[in-house]
């Protein structure tokens, strides 16, 4: 009788172990095939379908009132349209980036809801209107575009524009005088450019133009140093096939495209904001602004689909 009292706890004891390794085993498939840890397959660029956002990490404390957050606050400004599931996946892991280098940050989702073309540099001019009095610098940050290396710097360019996404580091654009996916610069330094031209409708060339506002102001775009990862230094989410870029050039366009604008930007970008919502994605909060942007069909007659 004492021996059959004895049999279920040793059949009990196999269960339990192998429970825990199926537990396990489920954790790690989940934590491997998200978005928002570490590369995906094939140089950090996602294939396929778009990756599922991971699940929540527990939430920061509040410390940036700590003295070890420094004086400055950024702006982080991201222009977007119908990104919905790279946008579940971007705000919770930029907070967390930021939050671990002790950036004192607010998120800005810059949302076009009108019927014209995307238009990127507009939003941004629009966002850095908007971001209020309490942040002193911008980053002008694309949604699809992770950082993977904790070393790079977001802090305060005080000594000039700073591309963190440089050309040997982005998974995708090489040249010289590339300096879009993400830059920074203090408030001051994108007033001294005028901004951004409002000219640029549809997908490219807003940020070549943009190289060039930035030299006529007399600034110098300083990269990252030291960083060893090359291009796996970001993930980008974004997929070609999944996700078409408007790539259209329309009547004039082609050759509007390659001029300097030396009219228009941040003095006159047309605008109404549809709605501010303050949300929290997986416990990271930002500000998603819906964006009315307006053309003038006579100036820039590309500006619709036609």
């Amino acid at each position: 009788p004492r021996a059959l009292l004895l049999l279920p706890r040793f059949s009990v004891f196999p269960l339990f172990c192998l429970a825990l390794l199926l537990g396990f085993a489920s954790l790690l498939w989940l934590q491997l095939s998200c978005s928002g840890e570490g590369p995906a397959p094939g140089g950090g660029q996602s294939r396929g379908a778009p990756l599922q956002p991971c699940p929540p990490q527990a939430p920061l404390p509040p410390v940036e009132d700590e003295p070890s957050w420094g004086p400055h606050r950024l702006a982080l400004l991201v222009p977007f349209r119908e990104r919905f599931e790279e946008l579940l996946t971007f705000v919770p892991y930029m907070h967390r980036f930021l939050s671990t280098k002790r950036i004192r940050h607010h998120i800005f989702i810059l949302n076009q809801v009108d019927h014209f073309r995307f238009n990127r540099a507009s939003l941004i001019n629009v966002g850095f209107l908007e971001s209020g009095n309490d942040t002193d610098y911008i980053a002008m940050h694309d949604v699809d575009l992770l950082p993977l290396n904790e070393q790079l710097d977001y802090s305060f360019p005080e000594a000039g524009p700073f591309h963190v996404a440089s050309p040997e580091l982005h998974p995708l654009y090489h040249y010289k005088t590339y300096v879009g996916g993400i830059l920074l610069l203090t408030k001051q330094h994108y007033e001294m450019c005028n901004g951004m031209s409002n000219r640029f409708w549809g997908w490219g060339r807003e940020d070549d133009e943009f190289y060039r506002r930035i030299k006529g102001a007399g600034l110098q775009v300083r990269r990252p140093s030291g960083i060893t990862t090359g291009y796996e230094t970001f993930q980008h989410l974004h997929d070609p096939a999944w996700r078409k870029r408007d790539q259209k050039r329309i009547a004039a366009q082609k050759q509007e495209q390659f001029k300097v604008d030396r009219k228009g930007g941040l003095n006159n970008v047309r605008y109404q904001i549809e709605s501010r919502t303050a949300l929290s994605v997986a416990g990271a909060p930002c500000t998603v602004l819906n964006v009315l942007l307006d053309c003038d069909t006579n100036e820039t007659p590309w500006c619709t689909f036609g």
